[in-house]
Formats: structure tokens, C-alpha cells, sequence
């Protein structure tokens, strides 16, 4: 049957990114002084022309499942007014997320949100390794080579990873305008910011709320955990990032509390629990 039949990903093709593809991250502002590095795991959603757009329609490629919508504007905004670094992914969630361990099977999903991938379908071990080399292993270098040029300096290092949700999932509108994740590893930080944009009356803030940090999540335990690193994952709702002046907004309100919350850490070295 055609459903079950095993697909290389683009690998047969000598390597998944062509010289048309875009380099699988971008790095805004390179050199932000201050102690944010921001990241984009899901920030673009463009597919390798080796993959043929996976099967799928426009539609579904500008849609939540291929892209955290907002996210790269968001991104830009903050590391403008924060002076920070933001290393942001090129490449849809669909093709891989670098937000899950690239050996889950749901790294490559074959069906999200009700919407099948076909280019996902039956995936070799050749065609899964081919994206994670391409893609997954130097935006993830990317994160580990900034961290540690940091700490080698004694520079302070707080990891901020930006997401971004849909307003209605499974049928349930969500509520919430954002959420702070977190899991219990050096989140004092975490914890600090959740604490200042809860000060603001007209928000609707989760705490690990719509998602939790509880080992689905990639990055942030993979390059802040065992460094010992302030670090906060958040969800803003994707319908708040419509547009340049919604971003805008969100990005002088984060801006605001993650200075707040980071008070300890301006002029202090990452350091070990």
C-alpha cells in the first residue's frame, strides 16, 4: 500500500539542503550585549526543496502545525529593544522539531492537528538522519556554541525560548494571552517573570499553562539544566501577534519584565546549582 511504503526524506538527493535552501538558522543581532539569548525552535516554515513541501497545501504550511506564528517578528522586536542575540530555526516544525529529542518518533510527525503529512509518512532511519543533520544538529550548535563562549567569559547567559500557541485547540478555545514554562530546575527566574506580567490586570498568564515543561520539551532542559541556567520558556497566543503593532506591544511588555526579573543576573556569570 502506498501509505506504508518508506520514503528517504530527500537523503537519496545527496543531502537534504540544495544551494537554493536557506542556511537551516538565522542569528539576529549577533552581537546583544546583554545577558538574553533568545531562541526560536519553530520561528520559520520553510520546507527543503528536496521534500517537495511535504505533500501539503499552502494552507497547512501558514497554519500552527508548520510554525510558531509570530515568532520571528517577536524575536526581532525583543532582541531590538533588549540588545540580545536571537538564534531563530529556518525550517517548519514539520520538517523536524528541534523543540522534541530528534530520536522521538514525533520529531517528524506524520499527522498534527489532524492534518496528514504525506512527506512524513513511513520515514527511513536515512531520510530521519538527514533532517537531523541538516537542520536539527547546527541549530542546536548554534545555542551550545553561544553559551559556552559566554560562560568562558564570564558572561551572563538567561535562556529565553519563544513559542507561540493557537487559540483554539481540539475544539477548546484557550483562554490564556501567555504562559510561563517552566520545571522546577534553577526557575527562580522563571518564576520572577511569571510573578511581573501576573501584576498586570488585563492578562490572562499560565503558569506552565497551555503546555508544560515535563520532558516533551527539547532545548531548554538540553542546554539549561545541567549548565545551571536562569531560563523561561514562553507561550504568547498566536492571535495577539497578528500584526507589526500587536507585536510591538507584546515585545515592550516582555521586554519590561524580563529586565525585571533578571536584576541578579546583569553583571553576574552563569553558575552551576
Amino acid at each position: 500500500m502506498a501509505g506504508e511504503q518508506e520514503s528517504d526524506g530527500g537523503a537519496s538527493a545527496g543531502g537534504l539542503l540544495g544551494p537554493d535552501d536557506s542556511p537551516p538558522f538565522a542569528v539576529i543581532n549577533p552581537k546583544g550585549a546583554s545577558p538574553f539569548l533568545l531562541i526560536g525552535d519553530h520561528a520559520g516554515n520553510r520546507i527543503p526543496a528536496a521534500l517537495g513541501r511535504l505533500g501539503l497545501g499552502e494552507h497547512d504550511l501558514e497554519r500552527h502545525i508548520a510554525w510558531d506564528i509570530g515568532v520571528a517578528g517577536l524575536g526581532e522586536a525583543l532582541a531590538a529593544r533588549l540588545d540580545a542575540m536571537f538564534v531563530r530555526q529556518t525550517y517548519s516544525r514539520l520538517v523536524i522539531d528541534c523543540n522534541r529529542d530528534p530520536a522521538a518518533r514525533d520529531a517528524m510527525p506524520d499527522v498534527s492537528d489532524g492534518s496528514a503529512v504525506p512527506g512524513n509518512a513511513g520515514l527511513t532511519e536515512e531520510g530521519r538522519s538527514a533532517r537531523i543533520a541538516a537542520i536539527c544538529v547546527p541549530y542546536q550548535q548554534a545555542i551550545a556554541q553561544e553559551i559556552q563562549e559566554r560562560t568562558s567569559a564570564g558572561r551572563a547567559c538567561i535562556l529565553i525560548s519563544l513559542h507561540s500557541f493557537t487559540p483554539v485547540m481540539n475544539g477548546e478555545a484557550r483562554p490564556w494571552h501567555a504562559g510561563v514554562l517552566h520545571d522546577g530546575a534553577n526557575d527562580a527566574f522563571a518564576l520572577r517573570l511569571l510573578a511581573c506580567l501576573e501584576q498586570d490586570s488585563a492578562l490572562v498568564v499560565g503558569d506552565n499553562q497551555p503546555y508544560q515543561m515535563d520532558g516533551i520539551d527539547y532545548t531548554v532542559p538540553f542546554h539549561a539544566f545541567a549548565a545551571g541556567l536562569p531560563y523561561a520558556e514562553l507561550e504568547i497566543r498566536q492571535d495577539l501577534l497578528s500584526n507589526a503593532a500587536d507585536i510591538e506591544g507584546w515585545a515592550e511588555r516582555l521586554a519590561a519584565c524580563l529586565l525585571a526579573a533578571s536584576m541578579e543576573y546583569e553583571t553576574t556569570p552563569s553558575r552551576s546549582p
